[in-house]
């Protein structure tokens, strides 16, 4: 395999469609994948960006959270990560890749649509890394419906509890651990400026997610914490597979991209480890799109 940091041609470092239909169940499993993603389980090279650093993923199971929880442990952090007990056997792969790299891992397996296990998970975290000072929101739901009248209101509450509600029950019982030079770091998408039509709930949260953390940063830098938003376009995880998707829109997925493919997870880890930096000590309230040449406008 070519290390992924030699130069080369960027559209073709990585796989590209046509990809075999692979339906999977809620929340979907990242082993499952064909082809699989690159999380950087081997790729990602760590440079001590983030040296004694305390970091809670939501989502660090698979798919974006993975890849940051994988970087984030390379770069010298502890790093605790929360997942549905459903996907206990990604989870634990990633509890061992960290493990490997020296550093705390910490399993926080639970449902982020439920309140009071959003409050809980925090004041594991906090209790188990010894402190918080970067905190990413990341976990999502993805639920494709082809038409307004199949989008229940069972499937708007839950795509609202997951994406929404749940980023603030836990940045809400997070904000009085973080110090001042602690990160916040959102996920949202492109979806939330260029949404497609059969994705109205998960659109909507994450134009939601932009506008929340924009305000949430203007209260924070008064502490100096920064909080910024991270918006991926087309990327290969397994969010599309387990429903997120057609199965027609999977086996094509990212051919619409300017490079003609998905992102990797590991292609966006960068970004999670900048804003998490202090090289990043500037920077607060902003998107960055990481869309394969799509923008976000």
């Amino acid at each position: 395999m070519t290390d992924r940091l030699t130069m080369q041609d960027p559209r073709n470092q990585y796989p590209k469609p046509p990809f075999p239909e692979q339906p999977q169940p809620v929340p979907g499993i990242a082993g499952e994948m064909d082809p699989r993603a690159d999380h950087g389980e081997t790729s990602y090279k760590g440079s001590r960006k983030l040296v004694g650093r305390k970091a809670l993923i939501t989502g660090g199971d698979s798919g974006i959270g993975r890849a940051a929880a994988i970087a984030y442990a390379r770069e010298g952090a502890d790093v605790a990560i929360s997942y549905l007990k459903s996907e206990e056997g990604d989870a634990r792969e990633v509890i061992d890749l960290i493990e490997a790299e020296g550093r705390k891992a910490v399993a926080l397996p639970g449902d982020i649509t439920d309140e009071n296990w959003c409050r809980k998970l925090v004041e594991e975290a906090v209790s188990a890394l010894g402190g918080l000072d970067i905190l990413v929101i990341n976990a999502g739901r993805q639920q494709f419906r082809e038409d307004i009248s199949k989008v229940t209101s069972e499937d708007f509450d839950k795509t609202l509890k997951t994406n929404l509600y749940a980023m603030h029950w836990i940045t809400q019982a997070a904000v009085d651990h973080l110090p001042a030079g602690a990160s916040v770091i959102t996920t949202a998408s492109v979806q939330g400026y260029d949404p497609s039509a059969i994705l109205l709930d998960y659109a909507t949260t994450k134009a939601g997610i932009v506008a929340y953390t924009k305000a949430l940063a203007a209260q924070l830098i008064k502490k100096g914490i920064r909080a910024n938003v991270v918006a991926p376009g087309p990327f290969w995880t397994v969010l599309q597979s387990s429903g997120g998707q057609p199965q027609e829109k999977v086996t094509k997925f990212g051919e619409q991209s300017k490079f003609g493919r998905p992102g990797q997870p590991v292609e966006i880890a960068p970004i999670y480890v900048l804003l998490a930096s202090q090289e990043a000590s500037y920077i607060t309230g902003e998107v960055y799109g990481v869309t394969g040449g799509a923008g976000i406008a």
